[in-house]
């Protein structure tokens, strides 16, 4: 079996990341237009710089829950049985990988890089970021920016996402909100292509009435039950 899995902040939650458009999410308390476009970084790169740092320091505090372990017992359960996962994520935490998920596809960046925006090298970055730092590739001062994925902006490897769907025999989105594009329109093509989809949500989604199926509660309750029933499913 191949199965394509979705996953957005609600899948971390429950480590202490914030989700962003829900009551009280981060997008409730801070204005998106001035922290997470590219004309915000260019007119004041100090406080989005500053946003960010905070948002690294919280993720250095967090651990992985037991739905991000739950996946990665997924994908070792599917590739003893010659299936495969694509694991991607619209998160721009590392909680997957630390969980021990090997192969994340991470449609909006990552939080613990940063990237040059004078020469276009990526550096792995978990301390804070500056406008004083220096890229180790080119020597530029103040070009290094989050490589994180901002509005008006293009998700990385749409073509990679495209291809792993058109693969796939499942679907399934976890703790996504179905607001945010591309990655809600995922789920209309999995269907147009005969994909049978599930949704795994603390509450439904604004997309819920697409899937097929339904589970909702904490992704640490809903996740490990739903890949034990899967993977036993395929015993």
């Amino acid at each position: 079996m191949r199965i394509f899995v979705l996953t957005g902040a609600g899948i971390s939650a429950e480590s202490g990341m914030g989700t962003f458009r829900d009551s009280g999410g981060i997008w409730e308390r801070f204005d998106p237009m001035k922290l997470a476009t590219p004309e915000a970084f260019a007119a004041d790169p100090e406080t989005v710089q500053a946003f960010y740092n905070a948002r690294r320091a919280n993720l250095r505090r967090a651990e992985p829950n037991r739905a991000h372990e739950a996946l990665a017992h997924l994908e070792t359960g599917l590739a003893a049985a010659s299936g495969s996962l694509f694991l991607c994520t619209q998160n721009i935490d590392d909680l997957h990988e630390r969980a021990g998920s090997l192969h994340v596809h991470h449609m909006h960046g990552e939080l613990f890089k940063a990237r040059c925006t004078a020469c276009g090298a990526v550096h792995d970055w978990r301390d804070d970021l500056g406008t004083g730092d220096n890229c180790a590739a080119c020597g530029t001062t103040g070009r290094l920016r989050p490589h994180i994925v901002w509005f008006g902006e293009i998700p990385f490897g749409l073509d990679a996402i495209g291809e792993a769907l058109a693969g796939a025999d499942l679907f399934v989105a976890i703790g996504t909100s179905g607001s945010v594009y591309p990655a809600a329109g995922l789920v209309r093509e999995a269907r147009m292509m005969g994909l049978r989809t599930c949704e795994l949500n603390l509450e439904p989604s604004d997309n819920a009435d697409v899937f097929d199926e339904r589970a909702y509660g904490p992704a640490s309750e809903v996740v490990p039950d739903f890949v034990a029933r899967l993977l036993a499913e395929m015993r």
